[in-house]
């Protein structure tokens, strides 16, 4: 698959790449797709969620009635479930949501996801985005030179670059990332997907 390549004012330069078909071009596997965005939605939960339970409950060990001739139930403390400020019974307990999934599948989720976004025309490739400094205003610059500034975007760099990075973080519609951190859900959750410089060597690098 062949696209133009841009500058980052949004101009059309006279270059162009291929990108790969056996990361790009293959035939989309959904359910792969699916595990891999539970498996990654699972592990963003934090599993602190807490009750206390009985042992856990404070106050006394004292029976709180004598235990028979009542002519009611044995009650033998004031923790009880069965009582107002007693303890939860059943409640959460802190856990780890983390799932686990063959790398593989993984791979095949990821070149599933970009494949998708190849046949809908929602890649661009932007030949650089040279800052000297943080700046959202320049950043956002770009971003309507490409004609993506009211589009949700994940901007995909081949190398770190905290000066883009650090102008992306006011804009709720814009992401920037590393190539080599892309997942699955990432790639789904955006219209447009901007690799810069030489990011879709490296995905393919770690996909083929």
């Amino acid at each position: 698959m062949k696209l133009n390549v841009y500058n980052s004012s949004g101009s059309k330069t006279d270059k162009s790449v291929t990108l790969s078909k056996a990361v790009f071009g293959i035939e989309p596997n959904d359910h792969a797709i699916y595990l891999d965005v539970k498996r990654y939605r699972a592990a963003q939960r934090q599993g602190t969620h807490d009750t206390l339970h009985r042992g856990l409950v404070s106050g006394s060990t004292r029976k709180i009635k004598k235990q028979k001739g009542t002519g009611t139930a044995r009650a033998g403390s004031i923790k009880n479930p069965l009582f107002r400020g007693g303890g939860t019974t059943f409640g959460p307990e802190p856990r780890d949501y983390t799932q686990k999934l063959n790398h593989k599948v993984k791979q095949l989720a990821r070149r599933s996801a970009l494949s998708y976004k190849a046949k809908e025309k929602a890649i661009k490739v932007v030949d650089g985005m040279q800052m000297d400094a943080p700046k959202t205003q320049t950043f956002m610059g770009m971003m309507k030179g490409l004609e993506v500034a009211d589009q949700k975007t994940l901007v995909v760099l081949s190398s770190p670059n905290n000066a883009v990075y650090l102008s992306s973080r006011n804009s709720s519609k814009h992401r920037v990332m590393v190539a080599s951190d892309l997942s699955t859900y990432d790639i789904l959750n955006c219209n447009t997907l901007i690799l810069v410089d030489d990011a879709h060597k490296v995905i393919e690098g770690l996909l083929k």
